[in-house]
């Protein structure tokens, strides 16, 4: 063949290449609606920032720098986090080999034949194209498009998985802060009751007081003793989960940390619209790639319907002689074309078509889901925010009123004007509040914590300094 009919294939075999790029049978891909409200209820009143939450690093977010250093460590070393990026590499990996079926693969090659019957040996030189599929149906581009779908899909995972750690994160470490505000609780009470114990069994000693009166003291300061030993303890299990979500042990050298009610939070996120909110979380962006993928695939399955044509080239130089395999006239090629054309296969591509056709409306629920759930998170959150501050408000007074009750009752029995009973009874009643005070206030900075994640915050990269 001349250079000029070999040139006109190959221009030839690359125009139905593009062409076969240009064509795809999946359907044209649109997002479903949103099948939430079209609003958040408490919206209107939990007030409106200046940029989504999305757009609110976690870095700037977070004011406590001991927590910065600890969701530093999470981000280095959680093997959760780590795995979310494998897997990332893997898919980015499984796509480029997918979009290298798009192109034709030119092998380089020498070789030397020698037939026994006669003595001859054949050399050989050349390029050559096996198995390349002309994409005229959009077969192989349909499954690039799906391995793109999936690695885009990992991507958000990814951004999810990190969200997830973040918050995890962030809300351990206040609920160690609201045990330690506790424990600190329970550690005054006991040196009150302890005082006050000592009173009694002085009293009782000396024939002031009943035995009835000690029984009760004795009986309240054992249930202090048993209030601290089970504070240390969940104080000691949060540390220990901690160290799990950072992937070793907590520093000891970690910078000074606020206390619970100085964590200096964005006291206002935006709320917004769901379909723009939603849309922008990781979980929910996963959702929609793989219903991408679930569409692209059918576009597959459908090409398998129609002929497959694939061509094998071969071209080079030949010669019995080493030496001669570039000299002139040793040019030898060939061009083998084929086609396939599916006849009968006992239905299983219009089963694979129904598969590829279910997996979609599969995947179409899982979307829907992932809405559906992110709305509920949202709704949630905007819904503790409306109600923990009346609420802290009204707890943080209730104490103050209990311990004013206690110090009236401790200095009236001390004085003789009123029964153990009452001073016994102002205890509980102080204690009580100081520990649903302390619960409240955690619950306060965990909900932000809860709301920025369920609006999609906390997943950004740290911005450049």
């Amino acid at each position: 063949m001349s250079k000029r009919r070999l040139m006109n294939t190959a221009v030839a075999t690359a125009a139905l290449a593009f062409l076969g790029a240009c064509t795809s049978m999946a359907p044209k891909y649109e997002r479903p609606a949103a099948p939430v409200a079209a609003a958040f209820p408490d919206a209107a009143a939990s007030g409106v920032a200046s940029a989504p939450a999305t757009d609110i690093d976690w870095q700037a977010y977070f004011a406590d720098a001991r927590l910065k250093q600890l969701i530093d460590i999470a981000l280095k070393n959680n093997r959760d986090l780590r795995i979310a990026v494998l897997n990332i590499e893997a898919a980015r990996a499984t796509y480029q080999i997918r979009r290298a079926d798009l192109f034709p693969t030119v092998n380089v090659g020498m070789n030397m034949q020698r037939q026994n019957y006669d003595v001859k040996e054949l050399y050989t030189v050349g390029a050559s194209v096996s198995g390349y599929e002309l994409d005229l149906w959009g077969r192989v581009r349909s499954l690039s498009d799906v391995a793109l779908a999936n690695y885009l899909g990992t991507e958000e995972a990814r951004k999810s998985v990190q969200m997830s750690l973040i918050s995890q994160v962030a809300q351990l470490y206040y609920t160690m802060l609201g045990d330690e505000a506790a424990l600190k609780v329970t550690r005054e009470t006991l040196t009150t009751r302890e005082d006050s114990f000592k009173l009694t069994k002085l009293k009782f000693d000396n024939g002031a007081a009943s035995e009835l009166d000690f029984r009760q003291s004795e009986s309240l300061l054992e249930n202090a003793r048993a209030s601290h030993a089970l504070q240390t303890r969940l104080r000691a299990q949060d540390e220990n989960a901690l160290a799990l979500l950072l992937g070793q042990g907590v520093p000891s050298d970690l910078p000074g940390g606020l206390e619970l009610t100085g964590q200096g939070l964005v006291a206002e996120l935006p709320a917004g619209v769901p379909s723009e909110v939603l849309a922008r979380r990781p979980d929910v962006r996963q959702a929609e790639q793989q219903l991408i993928a679930a569409n692209a695939n059918i576009g597959a399955a459908r090409a398998a319907f129609f002929p497959r044509i694939t061509l094998t080239a071969n071209g080079g130089t030949a010669s019995t002689e080493l030496s001669g395999l570039f000299k002139s006239g040793t040019g030898v090629w060939s061009f083998t074309p084929s086609i396939t054309l599916p006849i009968f296969d006992a239905g299983r591509n219009q089963a694979n078509l129904d598969v590829a056709k279910v997996n979609r409306e599969i995947a179409v629920a899982q979307y829907e889901k992932a809405i559906q759930t992110a709305f509920r998170e949202v709704a949630d959150a905007l819904a503790g925010r409306a109600n923990l501050d009346e609420q802290a408000r009204a707890s943080a007074a209730a104490t103050a009123s209990e311990e004013a009750r206690f110090k009236l009752a401790d200095l009236r029995y001390r004085n003789g004007a009123s029964s153990y009973l009452d001073v016994l009874d102002a205890q509980r009643s102080l204690y009580t509040a100081q520990l649903a005070l302390v619960q409240v206030q955690t619950a306060q900075v965990q909900n932000r914590v809860a709301l920025y994640k369920a609006l999609g915050g906390g997943w950004t990269e740290p911005k450049a300094q």
